[in-house]
């Protein structure tokens, strides 16, 4: 009796499994083709209009999110540029210059330089 309600439990969930998939397979064909459609209708009346059919493109250009960013770093490090430094700050005010890489470096004691084999 367990195999048989096991069996049938199994049956059921592979039917709603597949008609689950079913319907999002025929929900993504319907909105495909409202997008087709929409697509015809907007060509056929840029056509009847005699305007040219003109493709859809994304809105966003790649190269605002790079110029956001470096726009962003640039204001940062002018921001401690502008700040006035004390007597004996030469290798800040060299590390600010150079974009703050490595600040410091020639106060590190601890390592021995050796040659690359």
């Amino acid at each position: 009796m367990n195999d048989f309600v096991a069996g049938v439990v199994s049956f059921l969930l592979r039917l709603v499994v597949i008609a689950m998939g079913l319907v999002l397979f025929a929900s993504l064909l319907v909105a495909a083709m409202l997008f087709a459609l929409v697509w015809v209708l907007r060509a056929g009346w840029a056509r009847l209009t005699g305007r040219p059919v003109t493709p859809w493109v994304m809105g966003v250009d790649p190269r605002t999110g790079f110029s956001t960013v470096f726009r962003s770093t640039q204001r940062w490090s002018a921001g401690r540029r502008g700040n006035s430094a004390p007597e004996g700050a030469s290798e800040d005010a060299a590390a600010s210059r150079r974009g703050g890489i490595l600040p410091g470096a020639a106060q590190v004691t601890d390592v021995e330089a050796r040659e690359v084999r």
